[in-house]
């Protein structure tokens, strides 16, 4: 079986899970992609029941096919992993993974739309849905397309780039739409990718769907349940990041308030990890994919009534 993806810090996100989960209930993946990342969980732990969620069912099979030595311990559910994750409430969750990236296989398959190279214009990563890159660049409003490029994109010349899509339209594939960009002056691999990043972010919901994929995680997680999510953009990351911070703070009193009123104990968990870990040189020189992703860790505690923290707590 030919591998059409290398899964980013499989050995570090490997052992994160070693150090701080138990060899019990169930583990969720909710980017299972290629099976990479689930493989190694499952041969590590023997015990460990595990959930495959991915919204590309191109991906999804694969999954099936690479796991199937595993089929008495994974199920597979074919959606976005916010939404099959508001499914699994009531489970013994030991561990939750999301890997928030494209894979290998999606980026380089023509067919799919992503690369620079492509004749279409797509970039959906679920082919189902309606919104795709052609929609977006073609009939997106002046306003919502600068939005998208200097916040998705953090291009500072956003103005003078679509400015030159909407003289082109109508636009019909990806290698048009780089042609386009490089006659504004943005040629090389590292610009051009962050302008098609940005608009992959807006045809797939991405950071919205992060933000839910962290709450609806939250909603499911048990004493001792281990989050952990690798992103592969700033803006990714930041949410992230802040989003631990915030589930890790003792008191949530206003910071008006002269003194502490909420009783201090509000965590409802721990950050193990306190700087992002990323990839080593050894890594990125074998995929260079690799260089902007981050890992971060989330151990949640036994929860009380969150009646202080906006709305269900986590029960023990």
């Amino acid at each position: 079986m030919t591998i059409p993806h290398i899964p980013v810090l499989l050995n570090q996100t490997v052992e994160l899970f070693k150090k701080h989960m138990k060899n019990e209930g169930y583990f969720i993946d909710c980017t299972l992609g290629f099976g990479g990342h689930s493989e190694a969980i499952l041969e590590t732990f023997n015990n460990v029941k595990l959930i495959g969620i991915d919204q590309d069912s191109d991906a999804l099979n694969f999954a099936k096919e690479r796991l199937k030595r595993f089929s008495n311990r994974v199920e597979f559910i074919n959606k976005r992993a916010s939404l099959a994750l508001e499914e699994l409430e009531g489970l013994p969750i030991s561990g939750l993974l999301a890997d928030i990236g494209v894979s290998s296989y999606q980026l380089d398959n023509k067919q799919r739309g992503f690369t620079f190279e492509s004749d279409l214009l797509d970039m959906r990563m679920d082919k189902t849905q309606n919104l795709s890159a052609k929609e977006v660049i073609n009939h997106y409003s002046q306003l919502d397309l600068e939005r998208i490029i200097k916040h998705y994109g953090e291009c500072k010349r956003y103005k003078r780039v679509v400015n030159a899509i909407i003289s082109k339209r109508p636009i019909k594939s990806n290698r048009e739409f780089a042609d386009i960009l490089g006659e504004v002056g943005i040629k090389d691999k590292k610009s051009l990718a962050k302008i098609f990043q940005a608009i992959r972010i807006e045809v797939n919901n991405e950071l919205n769907e992060l933000e839910k994929i962290l709450e609806n995680s939250k909603k499911i997680a048990k004493k001792g349940t281990i989050l952990s999510i690798i992103t592969f953009h700033s803006l990714e990351d930041r949410i992230v990041k802040n989003t631990f911070r915030e589930w890790s703070k003792k008191c949530i009193c206003p910071p008006e308030a002269i003194r502490c009123e909420c009783g201090g104990d509000n965590e409802i968990g721990e950050i193990i990890t306190k700087k992002p870990i990323v990839a080593d040189k050894k890594e990125i020189q074998q995929n260079p994919r690799s260089r902007s992703a981050k890992l971060r860790g989330f151990k949640f505690k036994g929860f009380k009534d969150e009646c202080k923290r906006q709305g269900k707590g986590i029960t023990t």
